[in-house]
């Protein structure tokens, strides 16, 4: 429907102002620097007159209101219809809640700009369509286009018309209103049955050192020198392991050298190299037969298939740091067999051939299934690894399950997949940042004040141990509360910890974090806590520190 009413106005720039040309006070959480129509800090959407204080952003003039006529769509007439549509989307729970949040406040919703630049509208001069109006009916239209260019001009069906097609669209938090809300309302109104969305993995916002990134603040990371120093894959699986699935995640250079040398380096490239490396001296650069399988045979065996299982599930389920996480449990797996078994012994005696053959067989099965798991986030580590197994890397996921590893087999000389990063490079790239001042959003941090002095004696009382994490579940009814399984060593404590909106579950699994370990026990939501984690925390920012290196149960002082 068409209705006038009261738009931005400058009257510096005598013209009405489109959203992209606004910026203003955010009025859900404040933001002084918030856009025409959506918030880049809190990703809230509204209309450009919702802000409080706009003002140009071209010029700095504020802005008045002005009468103008405009197109609206109505979008709450599809409130019900709506709701009922995300009731059955079995989606991440932020993204669901993103949704419902919009839809329980559904209102008829300008879809047109005062504007010379855009679609015109017909009948209507000097009016475009709103960008994010306009942007979604250009997916079915490009696939239209597509259809048209390969001669076949129906096959844009073939995945807007057809129910057993599989809409995925993946975004980021900021787009989940139009993505979840208004796009699937414009679909809902039309006469065709156009394919409504299966999946929207939405993704969270990812900070860069504990800020959001800006180029025009030197807050961010130049892709080119990056590849010339640190490979694609290095990058991938960095973001990926860290990814802001279900909320704000943060990218540093110190957490990209850790698990650079940690993980990639340490866990997987070093299982790979050790393996193949023993292979071309032992079992003359040829994959072994597989002999009988003993007990620990066994076992590996199954722990790799369930591992792959889970990896499989995760990307499928669109959690691709929880896949990582296991890909790394799966080289994990590698080394403690590769150390259990001491191939290194039994090659020095004759008659222990069959099971070296064995243990270094299982050693290359294991090889080819983190090359598959890794083929989504790394594919060229991916390729290289099927290179020096000699094999095609194009398999599935079955196929894979299925092939049994060839004797005989050539095995290519090992290379290196990861090189180690050094401090040095590390700190020249944090140098780098900021050199320009910082955006006027961020606000100067502030310190609680010191608490009064106590004795050495005092702080003797508290008793600091390191404590790995073996299990971590959310408490229900809770959003801040975890419930973490800590091995002290010499025993295992259950400590309830309000880090769940910093840390997912499976993230903290294998951590070595410090427990307050004489605390008197408290009962927190029905579950008695045996001890405190320790975390430190500035403003909304909260990082548990890690001693990965020291065994658990160890004094902290």
């Amino acid at each position: 429907e068409a209705k006038v009413e009261n738009h931005l106005y400058s009257e510096q720039e005598k013209r009405f102002l489109a959203d992209r040309y606004v910026v203003g006070t955010c009025p859900k959480c404040g933001y002084e620097g918030a856009r025409g129509d959506e918030c880049q800090k809190c990703a809230a959407s509204y209309e450009a007159t919702d802000l409080k204080s706009p003002r140009s952003k071209l010029t700095g003039a504020p802005l008045t209101l002005k009468p103008s006529e405009h197109l609206y769509l109505r979008f709450d007439r599809f409130q019900s219809a709506l709701a009922e549509w995300l009731k059955t989307k079995d989606w991440k729970e932020n993204v669901v809640r993103f949704a419902m949040g919009y839809v329980d406040h559904l209102k008829p919703r300008a879809i047109t700009r005062d504007s010379d630049w855009g679609i015109p509208v017909p009948g209507y001069p000097g009016k475009v369509f709103y960008v994010w109006f306009d942007a979604p009916i250009g997916y079915i239209s490009a696939t239209q286009e597509w259809a048209e260019s390969i001669g076949r001009p129906e096959a844009w069906k073939e995945y807007w018309l057809d129910p057993d097609a599989r809409l995925v669209q993946f975004i980021g938090k900021d787009n989940i209103p139009f993505h979840a809300v208004f796009f699937p309302a414009m679909l809902m109104g039309q006469t065709i049955p156009y394919k409504l969305p299966d999946e929207i993995p939405a993704n969270e916002f990812l900070l860069l050192e504990g800020r959001q990134f800006s180029k025009s603040d030197n807050w961010t990371i130049d892709l080119d020198p990056f590849l010339t120093q640190f490979s694609a894959d290095q990058a991938r699986y960095a973001l990926a392991a860290n990814a802001p699935e279900t909320s704000d995640a943060e990218f540093s250079w110190r957490d990209f050298q850790a698990r650079c040398n940690g993980e990639l380096l340490g866990k997987l490239a070093n299982f790979v190299h050790r393996t193949l490396t023993f292979a071309t001296t032992h079992t003359s650069a040829q994959i072994p037969p597989l002999h009988e399988l003993d007990a620990a045979d066994q076992a590996f065996r199954r722990a790799c298939e369930e591992t792959l299982s889970t990896i499989e599930t995760s990307f499928a389920s669109f959690h691709v740091r929880k896949a990582t996480q296991e890909l790394i449990l799966l080289a994990q797996h590698g080394n403690v067999y590769f150390d259990l078994k001491k191939p290194w012994l039994l090659a020095k005696d004759p008659a222990q051939k069959i099971k070296l053959e064995t243990t270094i067989h299982l050693c290359i099965e294991c090889i080819q299934l983190i090359a598959l798991a890794a083929s989504p986030v790394m594919p060229e580590t991916a390729e290289k690894i099927w290179h020096m197994l000699s094999a095609d890397g194009k398999r599935t996921w079955d196929e894979t399950r299925e092939h049994k590893l060839p004797p005989g087999q050539p095995i290519r000389a090992p290379e290196h997949l990861f090189r180690k990063i050094e401090d040095k490079e590390m700190e020249e790239q944090i140098a780098k940042l900021g050199d320009k001042p910082a955006p006027v959003e961020m606000s100067v941090a502030t310190h609680a004040p010191l608490k009064s002095q106590i004795q050495f004696d005092q702080f003797g009382a508290v008793d600091l141990r390191v404590a790995q994490v073996v299990h971590a579940e959310k408490v229900p009814k809770s959003k801040k509360l975890l419930k973490l399984t800590l091995d002290l060593g010499f025993e295992k404590r259950t400590v309830v910890s309000g880090i769940a909106l910093r840390y997912e579950p499976e993230a903290l699994l294998g951590k070595k974090i410090i427990l307050v370990a004489n605390l008197a026990p408290a009962t927190i939501m029905g579950i008695e806590s045996q001890g405190m984690v320790l975390a430190g925390h500035s403003g909304a920012l909260l990082e548990l520190p890690e001693l990965p290196n020291l065994a658990p149960g160890s004094v902290v002082s």
